[in-house]
């Protein structure tokens, strides 16, 4: 069988997503997850765009074994040079530079000729080959760019050395169809393709992203370049759990392929990403959404029960997804929770198991049913990597239609406790407002997002902030069945991780 290369670029292209910076620890936190789905490549960073970003790839480099760990670079010895010396740590590492081919690019935003371009890359390749044996070049908008140059282009980068020549729809204009021809009559009309690997880069602009690469596999392409959740510019790229599951669940149709991919490890990814950058699943998105594998209609609820297969193409255990619904409820003990936790792929220690029961315990004391999403939010409400400042010790508000909103917050520092009282808009208002008190902050509410985990009137509601102050921005996340109280946790959390920073920040300077 042809083995499907898997380019994962969560890290890099997704991060571009608007709003999905990542912090070193968080990109580090992915990429475990991202060995354990057992990708091929991890393209870990863009270097040369900030120091933070050339620290998290080369931490990257130095920490994550077994996938290509991977940098990207323009065509230009300084990209070149940072993506060299971030990488170098890897056993496994590739440089991916990029240089625009398409008319449009060419004329108004390199301002450059065709020979100017060949020359370019050629030299690009080559100065790449001097950090590692394993290149890659990207002919930027390759599906708009016209045939004959862009034959040229690759032809000559692989003389240069390129192992790998991608082939983007950057701007995610392509049709299955023509791309699927495109990638062909590279194969019939470039003469040394035979030396390189056909990779593709398809952004989801038209909603054909993933439809791009599949077309694209059964053109001659063996690495496919994708995100968890389909994260990334704009409308965002192929998605890593789609171009899989569709290989995986058509194999009548992809009789010749298979990938290496865990896919029991996806759903955890789909959850991690989500909670790191802040931007939920759509409920109705494929393989990952909360909806995926729920049947609400009488009909399919029949045909489920009498056979899975009747509206299942796939099950939900294949990516990692309980199939059950009820599960705990406040009289389980903790052998019961933690042989629970398990099945759901947490690994805790003892002090791990008994803080995660606690707050299991005080959940089951307000919820009727215990869901394995409620679990996951449990464990995913944490501090994400750093010791908080400030905890919350309690909050009372008061609020009405004829009452003016008012709120009482009580936060532990290692000082002690303190409180404050601040009016607002409303009891949320209210709340972020006397955190700012204690804590010294002056925070705006850039995002305030709020959604049920599960069903009933007692479901948790998780709720996501994306909170600014001064220069620096921070995600936070919190749940309970109060959502005022997730709320104001939410926007503590993001409150702690902007003290954080500043204190890094401090540090440094210092």
């Amino acid at each position: 069988m042809d083995k499907i290369i898997i380019f994962d670029t969560t890290l890099r292209d997704g991060e571009q997503c608007p709003g999905a910076s990542l912090e070193a620890h968080e990109k580090l936190e992915v990429a475990r997850q991202l060995v354990r789905l057992n990708v091929d490549v991890i393209e870990a960073g863009f270097p040369i765009s900030s120091p933070g970003d050339f620290a998290a790839v080369k931490s990257i480099a130095h920490k994550i074994k077994g996938p290509v760990i991977c940098g990207l670079a323009r065509c230009m010895k300084k990209d070149i040079e940072a993506a060299g010396e971030a990488i170098k740590p890897a056993k496994k590492k590739r440089i991916h530079i990029f240089l625009a081919t398409s008319k449009i690019h060419m004329k108004y935003k390199l301002r450059k000729a065709e020979d100017e371009i060949v020359k370019l890359a050629v030299e690009g390749v080559k100065y790449a080959r001097n950090y590692t044996d394993d290149v890659e070049f990207s002919p930027e908008d390759a599906s708009r760019s016209e045939k004959e140059f862009l034959y040229r282009v690759i032809e000559q980068v692989i003389i240069a050395g390129a192992t790998t020549i991608n082939v983007p729809d950057t701007v995610g204009y392509a049709i299955p169809e023509e791309f699927g021809g495109l990638i062909r009559d590279i194969k019939n009309h470039v003469p040394n393709i035979g030396r390189a690997v056909i990779s593709v880069h398809c952004h989801n602009d038209l909603g054909l992203g993933t439809a791009n690469s599949i077309a694209a596999i059964k053109s001659g392409a063996r690495q496919i370049e994708c995100t968890i959740n389909g994260i990334g510019e704009r409308a965002g790229n192929a998605s890593l759990e789609e171009v899989v599951m569709a290989v995986k669940t058509r194999s009548d149709f992809f009789s010749n392929f298979s990938t290496g991919i865990v896919t029991e490890e996806i759903y955890k990814a789909s959850r991690l990403v989500s909670k790191l950058t802040g931007i939920m699943v759509q409920p109705n998105k494929a393989i990952v959404g909360q909806n995926a594998f729920a049947h609400e209609s009488g009909i399919h609820q029949d045909g489920i029960l009498k056979k899975r297969t009747t509206y299942e193409i796939m099950s939900p255990q294949e990516i990692g997804l309980s199939a059950s619904s009820l599960v705990l409820g406040k009289h389980s003990g903790r052998h019961a929770f933690a042989e629970k936790m398990k099945k759901l792929g947490y690994t805790m220690g003892d002090a791990e198991i008994e803080k995660a029961f606690e707050r299991f315990k005080a959940l089951s004391d307000k919820k009727k049913f215990i869901y394995d999403e409620d679990l996951e939010t449990l464990m995913e409400d944490g501090t994400g990597g750093f010791s908080e400042t400030w905890k919350m010790v309690s909050f009372r508000t008061t609020a009405g239609t004829d009452i003016a909103p008012v709120a009482e917050v009580k936060l532990r520092s290692k000082a002690g406790v303190k409180t404050a009282e601040a009016g607002g808009d409303g009891p949320v208002d209210a709340c972020c407002k006397a955190i700012d008190k204690i804590t010294k902050t002056k925070g705006e509410m850039m995002d305030y997002s709020i959604k049920a985990v599960t069903k009933g009137k007692d479901a948790l509601g998780e709720v996501t902030v994306r909170v600014r102050s001064k220069d620096k921005e921070a995600i936070g996340k919190s749940a309970s069945t109060d959502v005022i109280e997730a709320s104001a946790k939410a926007y503590l959390n993001a409150v702690n991780k902007l003290l954080h920073k500043e204190n890094k920040r401090l540090k440094i300077e210092i």
